[in-house]
C-alpha cells in the first residue's frame, strides 16, 4: 500500500522539476534563433540555499539552466512567471555568457489585452542590459497603453532579475 503511494508522489515530484512539453519547444526554438545554434544542452543551474537567501526573488530549481555546447557555456536561460492584470504570464530571458541580456521573450501570454508586451518592438528594449542596470518603468522603458499592469511586471521581473545576476556572479554560481 505504502510502495505504489511513494511511487506516485516520487514521479509528480519529478515531473514538477522540468520545462513543461509545451514552454520548452518555445524556449529551444528561441535559443536557436538567438544564438544561431542547433544542438545545445540545456542544464539546470542549481543555487544553494545560502545564496538563494540573498536573492531578491529565489531561483527554483527549473528556471534557471545553463546553455552549453560541447560543455562551453554559450549563456542562460531564466524562465519564469510574471502577474498581470488576473492572471499571469510566462517570459524568457536569454543571457549571453558575459550576463548581457540577449532577448526577452513573453512566451504565454494569458490575457485578452495587454498582449502588446510580446512585441519584438517593446521586448527588445531589454537586450543589452546587464546586472549593473536599473530599469525604472515608464523612464528606461517605454509605457504601454493598454498592458500597463502587465508591462510594469514584466519590467519589474527583468529588473529583479539583474539584481539576482550581480549576487549569483558574485558568489561563482554564474
Amino acid at each position: 500500500m505504502f510502495l505504489p503511494f511513494l511511487a506516485i508522489i516520487t514521479s509528480i515530484g519529478l515531473v514538477s522539476f522540468s520545462i513543461p512539453k509545451r514552454l520548452k519547444k518555445k524556449v529551444e526554438k528561441e535559443i536557436r534563433k538567438t544564438f544561431s545554434v542547433e544542438k545545445f544542452t540545456l542544464d539546470k543551474v542549481i543555487v544553494p540555499d545560502s545564496i538563494n537567501n540573498q536573492l531578491k526573488e529565489k531561483i527554483k530549481e527549473d528556471n534557471l539552466f545553463k546553455i552549453a555546447i560541447n560543455e562551453k557555456t554559450i549563456g542562460y536561460a531564466f524562465l519564469d512567471k510574471a502577474p498581470s492584470k488576473t492572471d499571469e504570464f510566462d517570459y524568457l530571458i536569454l543571457l549571453d555568457e558575459n550576463l548581457i541580456v540577449a532577448k526577452t521573450k513573453v512566451l504565454i501570454y494569458r490575457e485578452d489585452y495587454g498582449g502588446e508586451i510580446g512585441s519584438k518592438r517593446w521586448l527588445k528594449q531589454f537586450i543589452g542590459k546587464t546586472p549593473k542596470d536599473k530599469l525604472r518603468y515608464e523612464k528606461d522603458i517605454v509605457a504601454i497603453s493598454g498592458a500597463t499592469i502587465s508591462a510594469s511586471s514584466m519590467t519589474i521581473a527583468v529588473n529583479n532579475f539583474l539584481k539576482n545576476l550581480e549576487i549569483l556572479h558574485q558568489n561563482k554560481v554564474l
